[in-house]
């Protein structure tokens, strides 16, 4: 029985290697075991990053709702609270948009929140 070898199933991992580090600068982009290592760095990059874009952009989100809520006199958390007890159910992304694109409505949001609030008793 003859020997068998790896070349073909071989030459078909380091070219799917080579193939997906195309771009890559210099050894990276040529050599096998180079890009081996510098594919493993992206990919434990890029699923970090994945998460860390969800919390950039909703520290963007607060950061416009923020300056909004304080042209109209009012605090983020106070708009924020005043919202859920009115019983308006916006996310933050639905928010900032609102306030960029229709400030009108803004300013509605910012009233019902505001009596929202007024309306329910402090706690102790």
């Amino acid at each position: 029985m003859p020997r068998a070898r790896k070349s073909t199933a071989r030459r078909q991992k380091h070219k799917r290697i080579i193939r997906a580090a195309r771009g890559y600068f210099g050894t990276k982009s040529r050599h096998y075991q180079q890009a081996k290592v510098a594919l493993m760095r992206a990919g434990r990059y890029a699923w970090r990053d994945r998460r860390r874009r969800r919390r950039d952009f909703r520290r963007l989100w607060i950061t416009r709702i923020t300056a909004a809520c304080k042209m109209r006199g009012t605090r983020y958390s106070l708009f924020i609270n005043g919202l859920k007890l009115s019983g308006i159910l916006l996310n933050r992304k639905m928010l900032s948009q609102i306030a960029i694109d229709d400030p009108q409505t803004f300013d509605n949001l910012v009233n019902s929140a505001k009596k929202a609030s007024l309306a329910t008793p402090a706690k102790a």
